[in-house]
């Protein structure tokens, strides 16, 4: 699977898991030059709480557009060190 944004492959791996609809990638396999932290938070029941990167590729932000659990609750244990996007990220294989 390629995640890809402003026409650049940002994040590309064979080992993604699916969680409602979306594909979490490994961390290791995003291109970490693109992605910026931000001070974004939110909650999921289920989940637990979700941190945000901004996606910036050849100077255009898109802010918040890929998300992650650094401490999931063990029913999502199995997205720990995974990212995940939206916001116009494209995902393909």
């Amino acid at each position: 699977m390629k995640a890809i944004w402003n026409n650049q492959v940002i994040a590309e791996s064979n080992d993604t898991v699916v969680v409602e609809r979306n594909h979490y990638f490994p961390a290791d396999s995003i291109k970490k030059d693109f992605f910026k932290p931000s001070a974004t938070h939110s909650h999921c029941p289920w989940k637990g709480e979700a941190s945000y990167y901004t996606v910036e590729v050849d100077g255009d932000k898109n802010p918040d557009a890929a998300w992650y659990y650094p401490e999931p609750k063990e029913a999502a244990a199995n997205i720990k060190n995974y990212v995940a996007f939206w916001k116009g990220v494209k995902v393909t294989e």
